[in-house]
C-alpha cells in the first residue's frame, strides 16, 4: 500500500496535549475534534491539511497521556501517515488501533516542511519526491498491516 502526501513538520517531543488539547477532550464528534487538530503549535494546521498529507515528526512523537484522542484527531483531519525518529509507545499502539499508520525513520529530520512524500507501507520505503532522497522505515509485519488496510482494530473483528 502506497501513500503520498505533502509533508506538516513537527520537532521532538510533541505531546499528546499538543496534538489534541485537552479542553477538546469533551467532543464526542470527531470531524470536530479534528479541527483543533495541532492548535496549540499551528493554529492553521486543521484548516491547510489536505487528505492525504503526512506528518513527520522527530523523537518521542505522541509522548504524554494514554488518550486515543490524539491519533484520532490525525487521522480524521485526513492525514494519511506520520513519520517519526520514534514514538512514544502507547501513541504507537494507539495508531495502530484505530488504523492511523506509523513509520518509525532515523532520518525522518532530513524530511522538510512542504515536500511531497511517498510512503510504501509494505517495504518501509519512504521516497522523498522533491529531494530525491529514499530512506528505510521499520516495516509494519504482515498482522499489523492487516490491522492498518482494515481502518483500525475493531474493523478487522
Amino acid at each position: 500500500m502506497k501513500l503520498k502526501g505533502k509533508v506538516f513538520k513537527f520537532g521532538d517531543n510533541i505531546d499528546t496535549d499538543v496534538i489534541i488539547p485537552a479542553r477538546y477532550l469533551n467532543i464526542a464528534d470527531v470531524g470536530e475534534l479534528s479541527s483543533h487538530c495541532m492548535e496549540d503549535i499551528d493554529a492553521t494546521f486543521a484548516s491547510r491539511v489536505q487528505k492525504g498529507d503526512i506528518i513527520v515528526g522527530g523523537d518521542n512523537f505522541g509522548c504524554g497521556s494514554s488518550r486515543e484522542h490524539a491519533p484520532l484527531s490525525i487521522k480524521t483531519c485526513g492525514v494519511s501517515c506520520v513519520i517519526a525518529k520514534s514514538f512514544a509507545r502507547i501513541f504507537y499502539r494507539n495508531s495502530i488501533n484505530i488504523g492511523l499508520p506509523i513509520l518509525e525513520c532515523p532520518e525522518a529530520d532530513e524530511i522538510a516542511a512542504s515536500d511531497v512524500v511517498e510512503v510504501d507501507l509494505d517495504t518501509g520505503i519512504v521516497s522523498d519526491k522533491t529531494s530525491g532522497k529514499t530512506y528505510r522505515a521499520a516495516a509494519f509485519p504482515p498482522e499489523i498491516q492487516q490491522i492498518i488496510k482494515a481502518g483500525g482494530l475493531l474493523k478487522t473483528l
